[in-house]
């Protein structure tokens, strides 16, 4: 099958996805128990001015007729309207992209670059004590909550030793003389979150990359290197990391998709600007239009991050088909 065709099919699949979770994301907020308009009506509020704001919301229309106006308004880029700020959800959720774009790619730069390193030193020191240390503490990162990392990185470099700021992304009273200060105003706010977020999802990417190398290692045009006294440094960067290529950036790409829900606690934790924060408010709100928005994002930018890992995927070993 030719590599536009595997294109094609993908691409059908991921919508068919995006569509299903839509349905989902759509009947989800409202088999929750009660009206989520009530908690916006006052009491002293009267019956045209409450019918209005159902109107406002299309809640008086029937379940069918309200599915059928949410896709068609979500295919128009009209996420709805949020319940607490009386804006845009669409607005109110873009406006916090960059913050959370900043964080996830710093954060996942982070989580790449060790957990490939010490996967590859643990493969290729299988069996000894430095790979043993490596595998209890990749499992205990691996069980340990995103923010309960972040927490503790907060509560010493910040709280105790004053080091890093506590929350927010930049210095507000801060006077920018140009545009280095600020980006090292926003570094310096953005180095404790990247750290948690980063440090807390080594744990599961350093197994599947460990566990990738090993079958490398297995190979006999390693053993045939090694009998060749070829030095390690040249077997391990010429030999396995190249042909590592593969599984790697498939595991790179798809495991991009599952962090977003870390970021969603770390920037609890230290009240980082973005999309994750915004959906803890908007938790505590009932804000169901800005939550259903947000959700449909996140679930789109993780079927994209997939897609990607397959067309990737398919370029990088033509051998490979699809039925």
């Amino acid at each position: 099958m030719g590599i536009g065709k595997i294109i094609i099919k993908r691409a059908v699949n991921a919508i068919i996805l995006v569509f299903i979770v839509m349905t989902i994301n759509f009947f989800l907020f409202r088999l929750v128990p009660g009206n989520p308009v009530l908690m916006i009506i006052s009491p002293d509020m009267t019956m045209e001015a409450r019918q209005t704001l159902f109107i406002k919301y299309g809640l008086d229309k029937p379940l069918h007729i309200q599915y059928i106006n949410y896709i068609r308004e979500v295919f128009k880029g009209n996420l709805g309207i949020s319940f607490v700020y009386n804006r845009p959800v669409f607005d109110l959720v873009f406006e916090r992209v960059p913050a959370t774009i900043l964080l996830l790619l710093s954060s996942y730069i982070i989580t790449v670059i060790l957990s490939v390193a010490l996967g590859l030193v643990a493969a290729w020191k299988r069996g000894s004590k430095f790979d043993i240390s490596l595998i209890v503490s990749g499992l205990s990162l691996h069980s340990m909550p995103t923010f309960w990392m972040g927490g503790l990185l907060l509560m010493y470099f910040s709280v105790n030793l004053g080091l890093f700021p506590i929350t927010g992304l930049s210095t507000p009273w801060l006077v920018h003389e140009n545009v280095y200060s600020y980006i090292k105003d926003i570094a310096y706010h953005l180095f404790l979150p990247m750290m948690a977020l980063g440090i807390g999802n080594i744990g599961g990417m350093f197994f599947i990359t460990r566990n990738s190398l090993l079958d490398i290692f297995s190979e006999d045009y390693i053993t045939t290197a090694k009998s060749l006294g070829l030095k390690d440094k040249t077997i391990l960067f010429h030999n396995v990391l190249r042909n590592a290529m593969l599984p790697l950036t498939t595991i790179i790409l798809i495991r991009l998709g599952f962090i977003i829900g870390g970021a969603v606690t770390t920037e609890m934790v230290f009240t980082w600007p973005g999309v994750g924060l915004l959906i803890y408010w908007s938790v505590l709100a009932q804000d169901y239009p800005v939550l259903q928005g947000a959700f449909l994002i996140i679930t789109i930018t993780a079927v994209f991050a997939n897609f990607i890992a397959e067309i990737v995927y398919g370029y990088l070993d033509p051998r490979i088909r699809y039925e």
